[in-house]
């Protein structure tokens, strides 16, 4: 049950059953939700099958169309009795396994903007010549519920055929393909190389994807094509753009956890294929494409890039979209679902937003899911399309953690509030909806050694700038993307930028992956992207960086990651500017200087109430 939003989820629900005086097994409905059946229950009587689908597509050079691995669970009454079902598909390529130790990351003691040294290649994963049973994730959830399961492994993974292209169009097409087959427009066959097809005659060809991580990325993929039949979707901390996912605002930033990640050795850590193929993938796409277009020297945006972008085509999208999202998701930073969500809004298709306070992974409730696939592909009319936009846990709300309801996200009533800095960062400098004019400037040293948790609990340190609002008297709740604009001059001609959003006194206790309690949100970027970040983002733009002329100031304004947090009283809101950050970006010697321009440098706060709640919380209106 879901706290108080359990009676608004269930609103308007009514029990019923689709073959209600009939002796035929079908699916029942109550409050809104498929419920299990007895008549579906038992596994042994579930048809299995495995084939493999025809794409559209040949990554491995071999002239024939790319197929699918594709395995399907569903109720024997698909056989037995006429019955039709949809279906609940997920595809992946970690359902054959991985690489094993990271023993072949890039080397991250690397000075900003210089060519990087070599990275062995990872050994690739073992190829399983047989394994019939893909995965077992979401079977015992649907199949019991009257839905068909099918997973499907994605190109050059498993018993896939081709080369895995990590975010290019075959990643699309793949898990369209298999859609495709499902309302028998694509074909099936009951082995890799033969003819002999099969068909899905059981199916009502509506289609609902879900996963997680790269699995939810691959749930928006097929939901890009527009492919008839994708009705629904519930994408789980999806990997949105490989840019945004390896790269930040023209700087080399990696993934938490994975530093020294890159784009190649995901192809290596996922490319569990036919080995008899390997060698042309690895030539032509790992040390071909990749290597051309990943442009780890720079950090640039570029066309490589472009192509591995899902916003682009958000356009095409006809699937109903559930995205759900940890706001400390520093794997997948949680940009990736805020910046879908809104073209989703932008575009009139119906979206959906699940937010929790956790780091990577965690769907929406059990029941929200339920109702979300029931209504959208066996059409019961649960209300699920008119609930609150927003679901969104409060503190101390990791994955799974019930949720409260907002009309939308960001929650009504945000509005930017424009926060100035006061001297004294190496020690606590001041932060205040107030500017008081000639401060100066003000000076920190780079030294990776010190993590950003160590520099935002330091009392006075010279590789940092801390700045912090007066003690609030009153909660102060953030939700939207904060934007900061600085102006900066740089001792060398390139630096790592990194900034910090935190509740001082600052509590490292662990909340998610790379998280902190004392820890709201952060971001990072490249000075020598400031042309095509003055209006706040390069992920549009193919202006390339440019070396700094050292000690001359440059002016540049980018978003922090997207966040929902209530900061009550009794606590401080600090921004820390420092240059390298030793769990995400490269580690150059240490000694760069960055001098901030206290006057020209300004943090947009987006804050329920807008400045009233900020003069309030900090004492300034009665």
């Amino acid at each position: 049950m879901m706290v108080a939003t359990a009676s608004v989820l269930t609103l308007g629900c009514a029990a019923a059953a689709l073959n209600q005086g009939s002796a035929r097994t079908a699916p029942v409905f109550a409050n809104g939700q498929a419920q299990i059946v007895p008549g579906f229950q038992d596994p042994k009587e579930w048809i299995h099958q495995e084939l493999w689908v025809a794409a559209e597509f040949d990554t491995d050079g071999d002239g024939k169309k790319d197929r699918m691995h594709v395995d399907v669970r569903r109720p024997r009454q698909t056989a037995t009795e006429g019955l039709k079902v949809p279906v609940i598909y997920e595809s992946s390529p970690y359902f054959s396994g991985t690489s094993g130790p990271r023993n072949s990351l890039w080397d991250v003691k690397q000075e900003v903007g210089d060519v990087p040294r070599r990275r062995t290649n990872q050994a690739p994963p073992t190829f399983r010549a047989k394994h019939d049973t893909i995965s077992n994730s979401q079977v015992n959830t649907w199949v019991p519920r009257g839905f068909a399961v099918v997973h499907s492994e994605a190109s050059g993974t498993g018993l896939s055929q081709g080369c895995p292209t990590v975010g290019d169009a075959p990643e699309r097409l793949g898990p369209k393909a298999v859609i495709d087959w499902l309302n028998g427009r694509a074909k099936g066959f009951t082995t890799a190389t033969g003819s002999e097809q099969v068909y899905a005659t059981w199916s009502t060809g509506k289609v609902g994807m879900t996963g997680t991580s790269y699995n939810g990325t691959l749930s928006i993929a097929a939901a890009l094509t527009g492919v008839k039949g994708l009705e629904a979707i519930i994408p789980i901390s999806p990997n949105t753009s490989y840019y945004h996912y390896y790269r930040s605002n023209g700087l080399v930033r990696h993934p938490g956890d994975w530093l020294g990640e890159d784009i190649d050795f995901l192809y290596d850590f996922v490319h569990s294929g036919d080995t008899t193929t390997a060698a042309y993938c690895n030539t032509t796409w790992r040390d071909g494409i990749f290597a051309a277009g990943r442009d780890r020297q720079h950090g640039d945006f570029n066309d490589f890039w472009l192509v591995r972008d899902q916003l682009p085509l958000v356009k095409n999208i006809k699937a109903a979209v559930l995205l759900a999202h940890g706001l400390n998701d520093w794997n997948v930073v949680p940009e990736h679902s805020i910046r879908i969500y809104e073209s989703l809004k932008a575009h009139h298709i119906p979206a959906m937003l699940y937010l929790h306070q956790g780091g990577h992974g965690g769907g929406p409730p059990a029941e929200l899911a339920n109702q979300w696939f029931t209504h959208y592909l066996y059409g019961v009319a649960n209300g699920v399309d008119t609930l609150p936009r927003a679901w969104i846990v409060r503190e101390g709300g990791g994955r799974g953690a019930l949720p409260t309801p907002y009309a939308d996200y960001p929650v009504p009533g945000a509005e930017p509030v424009s926060m100035h800095l006061a001297t004294g960062g190496n020690a606590l400098g001041g932060l205040s909806v107030v500017a008081s004019p000639r401060q100066g400037n003000e000076r920190l040293v780079d030294d990776v050694q010190f993590t950003g948790a160590v520099l935002a609990q330091a009392e006075k340190s010279e590789n940092r700038l801390l700045y912090a609002t007066a003690v609030l008297t009153d909660s102060i709740h953030i939700s939207g993307t904060p934007r900061i604009t600085l102006r900066l001059a740089s001792s060398k001609a390139a630096a790592n930028v990194s900034v910090w959003l935190v509740v001082l006194p600052f509590d490292k206790t662990a909340i998610g992956t790379q998280s902190f309690a004392g820890l709201i949100t952060r971001g990072w970027a490249d000075p020598q992207n400031y042309k095509s970040l003055k209006k706040g983002g390069n992920y549009d733009s193919k202006a390339p960086g440019e070396p700094l002329k050292p000690g001359q100031f440059y002016e540049m304004t980018f978003d922090l990651q997207p966040d929902d947090q209530i900061v009550p009283p009794g606590k401080r809101i600090g921004l820390m500017i420092m240059s390298s950050d030793r769990d995400f970006t490269l580690w150059p010697k240490a000694g760069t200087e960055l001098t901030i321009d206290l006057d020209k440098t300004s943090v947009s706060l987006p804050v329920v109430g807008g400045a009233t709640a900020v003069k309030k919380a900090l004492g300034a209106v009665p």
